[in-house]
């Protein structure tokens, strides 16, 4: 089905829209722009406003072709393809797969459509326009609030996140449907978006028809009150900030003083940061988390979606725990010379010093090792990764350690330890950055020639 394809010539609609997005200010400036179009009245509405705002240069239409509806996508594809004709943009329309068997296919939809998107708009340095509107940002909320609860379910949809805008959020549905129709544009209904086997029919022709029964603003007083809680949730993020003080971890004693709420908010703002995604309840767990420190050392909590809270010597902290770690490889560091490893940059020197001279090179940080050259087993020097059962007698204690305990009582983060480089000669360990020396290998009285190590991360 398809909206008039004649305008109705009325200018009244067209203003109205033009100037609620002029006031929203998102395409302000805007040269680059990849426009969301199903072929839906509010992204045929959504191309024409970004066209006659910002002109047709640099604008690119994405059409995302799923194939769940046969001859009807076809026929979508088709009118999104006319349209851009007519608008005198590019069109780009991709074919999606087949769609899972199981699962929540709008949300795999939705996977498909911003990451086809997501690409384009980085290959052209764009930003990424779609057609949400204030009738889509009622539905989000109330879907949001009854089905996952918390401040942000009342928030909606942001006008603008990263590269993607929202320029029509201050307009409704039956905005832009009287705007089509006064610029003579038509678009084609999809009837699944009004099947209420989905939760998003099922809010949009129950739960909004019953709130229009209670107060005939409903609409506009929720959408309202949203607006008012995301100014008030900017306010909070600073609130947030001042107590993180930019750090990326909270000592748990620092995080029990703080008011619940506001501790809410911070393991909420490290958690997402750590994960880089949404992730719902975890300002409930708050409790869990304090009785991570209970007993001491290190322990972690598998908070979900890919991440882990770890907190150790007392210090909370997030990280990603990724599917797959690709493990470092040997290599070799030449006596004199110079290796790469990860993320660090190891230097070895030979040089003629006494074992006082030697211990005056040395750096508090243990970025700095020196070994007695001649003790060396064949001069050769690998760099490799920490390995489970790895063991060395570092000087001064008596009998061989594990490194894992030494990594402990050097209160080395267990995220960094897989990655920090270990220096070996024919198999034995005799350094570790910031951790140990091996003592066979100590500098003495005898010392003559010295291996001056040092290991330092960055570029």
């Amino acid at each position: 089905m398809s909206g008039p394809a004649k305008p109705d010539g009325s200018g009244r609609e067209i203003a109205n829209v033009l100037r609620r997005v002029r006031a929203g200010g998102l395409l302000r400036g805007m040269d680059r722009c990849v426009v969301l179009v199903s072929g839906g009245r509010d992204s045929v509405c959504l191309l024409d406003v970004v066209v006659t705002l910002c002109g047709s240069t640099g604008v690119v239409v994405l059409h995302v072709n799923y194939g769940l509806r046969g001859a009807e996508s076809r026929a979508d594809e088709r009118h999104v393809r006319q349209l851009a004709d007519r608008a005198r943009v590019a069109c780009v329309t991709r074919r999606a797969g087949p769609p899972p068997a199981r699962g929540n296919l709008q949300a795999w939809a939705r996977d498909i459509r911003y990451g086809e998107a997501s690409s384009l708009a980085l290959e052209r340095d764009a930003l990424i326009a779609t057609g949400h509107t204030a009738s889509d940002q009622l539905e989000t909320i109330l879907y949001r609030l009854a089905a996952s609860p918390g401040r942000r379910a009342l928030l909606g949809m942001a006008p603008r996140d990263g590269r993607l805008i929202r320029p029509l959020l201050d307009v409704t549905r039956e905005d832009t449907a009287a705007y089509c129709r006064a610029r003579g544009l038509s678009w084609r209904d999809d009837a699944t978006n009004s099947d209420e086997r989905f939760a998003r029919g099922r809010v949009r022709h129950g739960l909004i028809e019953q709130l229009r029964t209670v107060h005939p603003a409903a609409e506009a007083n929720v959408l309202r009150s949203a607006a008012l809680l995301r100014e008030e949730a900017a306010v909070l993020d600073e609130v947030v900030g001042t107590a993180l003080g930019g750090r990326s971890r909270i000592a748990i004693e620092a995080l029990g003083r703080l008011p619940a709420a506001l501790a809410r908010l911070v393991v909420v703002r490290l958690a997402e940061e750590a994960g880089g995604t949404l992730l719902p309840g975890v300002g409930a767990r708050v409790g869990e988390l304090r009785a991570l420190a209970a007993g001491g050392g290190s322990a972690e909590l598998d908070i979900g979606g890919g991440v882990r809270a770890i907190v150790e010597y007392g210090v909370l902290r997030f990280e990603r725990r990724e599917a797959a770690v690709a493990a470092l490889g040997e290599v070799a560091l030449p006596l004199p010379g110079r290796a790469g490893f990860g993320a660090w940059k190891l230097e070895s020197e030979l040089r003629p010093l006494t074992a006082e001279q030697a211990i005056a090179c040395l750096h508090a940080d243990g970025s700095v090792g020196v070994l007695d050259a001649d003790l060396l087993a064949d001069g050769a020097l690998t760099v490799r990764a920490w390995r489970a059962g790895d063991r060395l007698r570092p000087i001064g204690l008596r009998g061989a350690k594990t490194l894992a305990d030494l990594f402990a009582a050097r209160r080395v983060p267990r995220a960094d330890r897989a990655s920090i480089p270990i220096v070996v000669c024919a198999d034995e360990i005799l350094w570790v950055p910031g951790v140990a020396t091996a003592e066979r290998v100590r500098v003495g009285s005898a010392t003559e020639r010295v291996a001056v190590l040092t290991a330092r991360r960055g570029p």
